[in-house]
């Protein structure tokens, strides 16, 4: 039973997701910072001094139903630029990388291939087949003959 977990912590596949776990965190951590720093304070410019920031005040006078869009628009903006870094960074130069180093996987053949094929293979085994019986029929004229 350990065996079994030992070999399924060694592929290769859960180590090479645990690194990628580890860094994405990171690096989430890093833009989080970005938009907190930067982002978020851009956005309560648009929110008038009053205000905790870009948002609603839904009854006057009570903070707690203040509807909050900044951190609405910073997460969707968090996401978007991991989302892109992690195309651009990653993705997309592994694309590249597999296509120009990768293994090329033979296509598989269509139905119509295969069946053509089939067509071709008995037509040559009926026009062997043929042949054979007519070299044995020569073959037991001439002992005949003999």
């Amino acid at each position: 039973m350990l065996k079994g977990f030992k070999d399924f912590l060694m592929r290769g596949n859960v180590i090479d997701l645990a690194v990628a776990v580890v860094m994405g965190t990171a690096f989430t951590a890093i833009v989080t910072s970005v938009t907190k720093g930067i982002v978020e304070p851009l956005l309560a410019v648009v929110g008038t001094n009053g205000q905790l920031g870009l948002g609603i005040q839904l009854v006057a006078g009570k903070p707690a139903t203040f509807i909050a869009v900044g951190p609405i628009v910073s997460a969707g903006i968090n996401f978007v630029m991991v989302a892109a870094v992690l195309y651009f960074v990653l993705i997309l130069p592994m694309n590249h990388l597999q296509k120009r180093f990768g293994k090329k996987k033979k296509s598989e053949p269509t139905q119509t291939e295969l069946l053509a094929e089939i067509r071709d293979l008995l037509a040559a085994q009926q026009t062997k087949d043929a042949t054979d019986t007519h070299t044995q029929r020569r073959v037991a004229e001439m002992v005949h003959e003999h």
